[in-house]
Parts: C-alpha cells; sequence; structure tokens
C-alpha cells in the first residue's frame, strides 16, 4: 500500500452565521501563525442573513504553535466570535476504516484495491461480514477478516460482537452488508457509517430495488452513497450516480451496470469524508469536491 503524501496538510472545516469579515478573519489569523492556505472552498445559503460554510486546506511545517495551542487559540479568537461549528483535522493522523459486507463483493473490492494504491488516504483494518464467502479474497490485501452470524433471534449480541470489532475505527462503510443494523448501533456512529444504496434515492428504498426499477421501466438506474442514520435509507446523501437503461434490458442487465455505478459512488464517497470534503447540514451534506 502507498503513504499519504501529504502528510503536512491540515484542513479545517467551518459552519456558521454568514456575516462580513470571516475569510479575513480565518486567513489572518493562520497567516500570522506560520500556515500557508493552499485551498479555500466556501458556499452560502443565501446573499445576506444565510449560513456559511468553509473547507480549507494550510500547510503546517512552519507553524508557531503546537496542535493543541492551535485549537484552543483559534476557537478563542476567531470561532467564538462568528458562532463557528467548526473541525480542524490533520492528514498525518490516518483514519483508520472498518467494512461491513455480505456477500455481493464488488463494492468491497473496489475500496480494497483503491486503498491499496494509494487512491483512499486511510487504514482499512478490519472487513466484517454475517458470511465468510468473501474470507480469501480480503486476506489477500493482508486485511484481517471477521465473521459475525446475524440472526433475528441473536441481532443483539451478533452487534455487540461487530462494535467490539469495530473500536478504534474512524469510519464504517456499509459496502452492500445486507443486514439492518439498530437505532442504538447507528446513534453511536453520527455521521460516521456510509452505506451503498443500490438506487437513486429517495426513489425505490428498501429490498430488491433493481426488481423495482425494471417493474417501473425506469430510463435510469442509479446509486446512493449517504450517511447512516436510525431512519432506514433516509441519512443525508452524500454522492450519487445514474447510468441510462432502455426497455429491452433485463434484470440482471440493470444489476450489472447498476453496480458499476455503486462502486465508484461509494469509493468517492469514502474519498470525500476521508478528505474531510463533507459538512452534514441538516439532512443535507455540503460536499466541496
Amino acid at each position: 500500500m502507498k503513504s499519504p503524501t501529504n502528510t503536512t496538510t491540515a484542513r479545517l472545516l467551518i459552519t456558521c452565521p454568514d456575516k462580513e469579515g470571516i475569510v479575513s478573519s480565518v486567513s489572518s489569523f493562520l497567516y500570522n501563525h506560520g500556515a500557508n492556505i493552499t485551498a479555500l472552498d466556501q458556499y452560502s445559503t443565501a446573499p445576506e442573513g444565510g449560513t456559511y460554510f468553509m473547507r480549507l486546506e494550510f500547510q503546517t511545517p512552519h507553524l508557531d504553535l503546537s496542535r493543541n495551542m492551535l485549537l484552543q487559540t483559534f476557537g478563542d479568537a476567531v470561532a467564538k466570535r462568528y458562532n463557528m461549528t467548526w473541525q480542524l483535522s490533520f492528514a498525518s493522523d490516518v483514519k483508520k476504516v472498518a467494512v461491513l459486507v455480505s456477500k455481493y463483493d464488488h463494492a468491497l473490492l473496489e475500496l480494497l484495491w483503491r486503498w491499496s494504491r494509494g487512491g483512499l488516504p486511510c487504514q482499512i483494518s478490519a472487513v466484517v461480514s454475517n458470511h465468510d464467502d468473501l474470507k480469501a479474497a480480503v486476506e489477500s490485501f493482508g486485511v484481517p477478516f471477521h465473521v459475525v452470524k446475524v440472526n433475528k433471534d441473536n441481532k443483539v449480541e451478533a452487534e455487540a460482537q461487530i462494535q467490539a470489532l469495530l473500536q478504534g475505527s474512524d469510519l464504517v462503510v456499509l459496502a452492500r452488508y445486507m443486514q439492518i443494523l439498530s437505532a442504538d448501533f447507528v446513534n453511536l456512529w453520527p455521521h460516521k457509517i456510509i452505506n451503498i444504496h443500490h438506487s437513486f434515492l429517495p426513489a425505490f428504498v428498501g429490498a430488491n430495488p433493481y426488481q423495482q426499477a425494471y417493474d417501473k421501466g425506469v430510463k435510469l438506474i442509479g446509486a446512493t452513497a449517504h450517511y447512516v442514520t436510525a431512519d432506514l435509507d433516509q441519512g443525508p446523501i452524500i454522492e450519487q450516480d445514474v447510468e441510462r437503461v432502455s426497455h429491452g434490458d433485463s434484470v440482471n442487465t440493470l444489476r450489472d451496470l447498476g453496480e458499476d455505478v455503486e462502486r465508484n459512488v461509494l469509493a468517492r464517497a469514502v474519498r470525500w469524508h476521508l478528505e474531510d470534503r463533507v459538512i452534514v447540514y441538516g439532512n443535507k451534506t455540503i460536499v466541496f469536491n
């Protein structure tokens, strides 16, 4: 696996009421403490009186403050003044990712392949499945594979086992994990579980969406990557894509085309999360991609 190359980069995410002087205050603060800003994206919901969002990257080699002092000083000098909700992260802190999967392998293998090639800035630390079908494929990447059987009688115990295996992870990815996680499970990971849903939400929620799409005679099929909430398939959407289809395509063809969309949509959503490009705002996301 290739090592991350941008280990001197720090990233600042900001949400606050929009007003004059935000960009100047943030950039001046960083300049005065030796940071070099290398990227800045911003968005406001309205020309005046809206909500303001910012994603900023800066370089850290010449900072005159320790990491803890930088956090404290920025909070006191800038964030409080503008009533900011904010997050500062460092690329050198490589995030740990755990993946849950059942039998379908396409989304999982896409993540593992990209990670092995250095395309995902993380450490995939474990794969957990309710089946053992993908054990050899996962272990060929040098990733631990765990089987936790789940049925209607042991769901509480199974989720407890899974939670134990996930400890220390920064992100959980559901790469076609065909079990519904309980609200108690999900609530322990707020905006830290990403699911790939094999349809263009909000259409065709629930099971067997390709059959639903076929029965409806759609001309487009799609996939949706979203954060998981206690409400099934209702979490904030991170990324979506579609593929054009025709009346002559069978359910199997739709499924094959859809799996290609799924793997790419999920990989993009995971990468954007790892690179701190996503701000959750209510049940929506602001994605600086």
